[in-house]
């Protein structure tokens, strides 16, 4: 009998607490199959979690309902959620100024608008773990594992360790890939009252919608949570002064009838994704593995992926095949984010209703990059190739029926065919040039 390799992976590390750490931690806890394993779950709590209301795609639904053990109107109703059907997008493309990305079956289909702070609330609560307080000060691969350093602690090994700390500070091209082809790098978010008004004491059923408004400087989300309204205005700040953005979100809040809000935070962020995401004993995840901009809720959706796939293979396959496995898993999670990034820039190649500098630029000195950026040579993977055949589909006047149910990262064939409709088909194709 060859040794399983949950045998073999009894003391595990969660770091950070932010939606990526309880998400991994949680997933341990409740889907280790052997009870004697040691879950420790590590973080600062001198680094608060912002919690600015965030979107998620329908499979967060299930797990949430796997890992907490509770019924989803529970799980909704802790997370002050509502029900997310889509994104509908306001004064985007060439082909149309107005249409909704909806999930697939469509008006069926749905995830969640949810409070960031309290989903790591509600999956801590479900997690079995040791809790410790500390900075990890470095991470360093050992002898069948890796072993962690503190602040003030002494160090400990781990048989693997879940890396959620956030990206980085600066991007190294030895260990990042640069998503230069998705051109916005700051976010002002800010929090205004409800727009929906949810029954006491039950979870609101309506459908509801990520709203994505085009906006001079980039765009704006429009997340509807049922104690308050998340606003984040997304923009380039090579680009855009701030003082510029500000007074055009103030501008956008006017016209929308909200007259109150509150200042959350500037937050700029990379682009990016991690070339090794999985190296056999650490397991970057959320924003540590990668990142892009929030305009199709994927930070969640591709960690859930990168937590899954990881325990899959660590928990049922012979413990010896571990270090042989880790290449593949490996080149299998940055294909999935490398293909999300090339459906998050997608969106910005056909510009808006406004013909500012923000979309002249995006149009036609970011996307135009977006082959050279995700060429196989330099990322070693396949993430452009799949997005050009998920493309090559909905081009096709009648689709293989065979087809219809393939997918690109988590984005299946009808995600690629309304953003299609919608924006038209993304230029600087092979066939275009």
């Amino acid at each position: 009998m060859k040794e399983l390799g949950s045998t073999s992976c009894r003391k595990i590390a969660v770091i950070g607490r932010g939606t990526a750490g309880a998400l991994a931690a949680a997933s341990v806890s409740r889907l280790h199959p052997e009870r004697d394993h040691e879950l420790h779950h590590i973080y600062d709590s001198r680094i608060p979690i912002i919690g600015v209301g965030e979107g998620s795609w329908p499979g967060l639904v299930r797990d949430l309902k796997q890992l907490s053990q509770l019924p989803h109107e529970t799980v909704q109703q802790r997370l002050n959620g509502t029900r997310k059907f889509g994104n509908r997008f306001e004064g985007w493309g060439r082909r149309r100024q107005d249409f909704t990305h909806y999930f697939t079956p469509q008006q069926v289909a749905y995830a969640y608008h949810l409070s960031a702070d309290l989903m790591a609330d509600l999956l801590c609560a479900s997690t079995q773990a040791r809790h410790i307080d500390a900075k990890v000060t470095a991470i360093r691969r050992v002898d069948g594992g890796a072993q962690l350093d503190f602040e003030g602690r002494e160090s400990e090994r781990y048989d693997l360790v879940f890396d959620a700390r956030g990206y980085p500070r600066q991007l190294d091209p030895q260990e990042h890939i640069d998503i230069s082809f998705i051109p916005t790098n700051c976010a002002v978010i800010r929090r205004g009252p409800p727009v929906i008004e949810a029954p006491p004491n039950a979870p609101f059923r309506e459908p509801t919608y990520t709203r994505a408004v085009a906006r001079p400087h980039g765009w704006v989300f429009v997340i509807p949570l049922t104690v308050h309204t998340s606003y984040g205005y997304v923009f380039n700040r090579d680009v855009s002064d701030l003082d510029a953005v500000e007074a055009d979100f103030d501008e956008l809040l006017a016209d929308e009838g909200v007259s109150d809000f509150e200042k959350r935070a500037v937050i700029p962020f990379p682009n990016f994704v991690h070339r090794r995401i999985y190296d056999g004993a650490v397991v970057r995840v959320g924003n540590a593995a990668a990142f892009m901009e929030p305009l199709e809720a994927t930070a969640i959706r591709l960690a859930q992926l990168q937590v899954a796939l990881v325990l899959r293979m660590r928990f049922h396959r012979p413990a010896e095949y571990v270090q042989g496995d880790a290449p593949v898993i490996n080149r299998s999670l940055v294909t999935d984010a490398l293909a999300a990034g090339l459906f998050v820039g997608w969106h910005y190649c056909s510009g808006s209703k406004y013909d500012s500098a923000f979309w002249r630029h995006a149009r036609d000195r970011v996307w135009p990059n977006y082959r050279e950026a995700a060429d196989p040579l330099l990322v070693d993977c396949s993430a452009l190739s799949k997005f050009d055949e998920m493309i090559e589909l909905v081009d096709a006047q009648i689709p293989d029926p065979a087809d219809w149910e393939r997918q690109c990262a988590f984005f299946p064939v009808s995600s690629f065919a309304q953003i299609a409709h919608g924006l038209g088909a993304p230029l600087g194709r092979k066939r275009d040039s």
